[in-house]
């Protein structure tokens, strides 16, 4: 366990750094608090935390074998008459203690992380305020919109604004100002600005326009409104809401019944799959027995078996998904990773079963 920890802790890292990186490159560009930012990636963390407990258990068993082996432990055990079978018993309630872990985030902690996290990216989605009130760069709030503002004071002053407006294929708006201000109302946003400039290229002419203003409201809550969504997907849904479609749910997440059904049996294969890794990596490296060389050869099978699982996983969630009344092919993976441990661990009852007998002496 405290193996599978650390091993948690360093792949959580891996998928977190490189989540985050996207996290903070659209967060941070669209003006919004390193706050925020910690806010999304702590509601992003157990669908990360889900991707590496599986990977996790399979690298604490693989390094407690292996260590085990090399200090020639494993030996000592079998010697006093305990079987293979015998000894995978810890490893069994290793995994099973993983799938339990696995199943509070599969069925409880992701839907309502995914949740909270989709209704945060929607209310920031019509911040208006921080998309737009960045002062020193570029910002694109809205396809063929780009804003620039020199310097926001602390009265709320926008100094130097720079409007671009590319919508209208006929003619491209440009706008500045020395100064502007957002004036909300209850249900719009205004930008006003004030000694400014307006240019009209008509690109059919090639004719420039210029019209010079003392002050001019621009609607930026019409430009980058957004329509939030009370639609649900089908990752925020409760496991028994998934075994349970209906028309309503699947015109609200856009998916059939039978891709439905194969994502609340996929959620407990994943959790399965929690303690398949576990007595892989286990039965994988015990079937080689004792060697002064180590069991590198045993450690690269395992690896390989793995891959095979993970391989099997996404091409039985694919036939569920496609094929409707075929959800027991979620279980692909979890059934094939069974009879490769029982295989494995009764060929390493069997140490001689593959070795060459001794000839008889003529």
């Amino acid at each position: 366990m405290m193996l599978f920890g650390f091993f948690s802790l360093v792949l959580v890292l891996v998928y977190w750094i490189n989540q985050a990186v996207r996290l903070f490159d659209q967060l941070i560009a669209d003006g919004q608090s390193f706050g925020v930012f910690l806010e999304f990636t702590a509601l992003s963390l157990p669908g990360v935390i889900r991707l590496a407990l599986p990977l996790a258990a399979f690298a604490a068993s693989v390094y407690v074998t292996n260590r085990m082996s090399t200090e020639s432990e494993l030996v000592v055990v079998q010697a006093t008459g305990f079987s293979p079978w015998r000894m995978a018993r810890p490893v069994l309630v290793f995994g099973l203690i993983v799938a339990l872990l696995m199943s509070v985030l599969m069925h409880i902690l992701v839907p309502l992380s995914t949740a909270q996290l989709n209704d945060r990216q929607g209310e920031i989605a019509q911040n208006v305020t921080a998309r737009i009130l960045t002062e020193g760069q570029f910002l694109e709030p809205a396809p063929g919109i780009t804003v620039y503002i020199r310097e926001i004071t602390p009265a709320g002053e926008l100094r130097d604004v720079f409007l671009s407006d590319l919508r209208d294929p006929g003619a491209e708006v440009t706008y500045t100002a020395s100064q502007a201000y957002l004036v909300r109302t209850a249900d719009d946003a205004q930008l006003v600005m004030v000694d400014g400039l307006a240019q009209t290229l008509r690109t059919a002419t090639g004719r420039l326009f210029t019209t010079s203003f003392s002050d001019f409201a621009y609607n930026i809550g019409d430009l980058i409104a957004v329509t939030p969504s009370d639609q649900r997907t089908a990752r925020e849904l409760m496991t028994w809401e998934l075994l349970n479609p209906t028309p309503a749910l699947e015109a609200e997440t856009g998916r059939t019944a039978a891709q439905l059904v194969a994502d609340a049996h996929d959620r407990v294969s994943q959790a399965l799959l929690g303690t398949i890794a576990a007595l892989l990596g286990f039965a994988a490296l015990i079937v080689g027995g004792f060697s002064r060389f180590g069991v590198w050869r045993q450690i690269v099978g395992a690896i390989f078996l793995i891959i095979v699982i993970k391989a099997l996983e996404t091409t039985g969630l694919n036939i569920a998904r496609t094929t409707p009344g075929m959800w027991y092919a979620s279980y692909l993976a979890v059934v094939a990773g069974a009879v490769i441990i029982v295989t494995l661990l009764y060929i390493a009852t069997k140490p001689f079963l593959f070795k060459r007998k001794p000839g008889a002496l003529a």
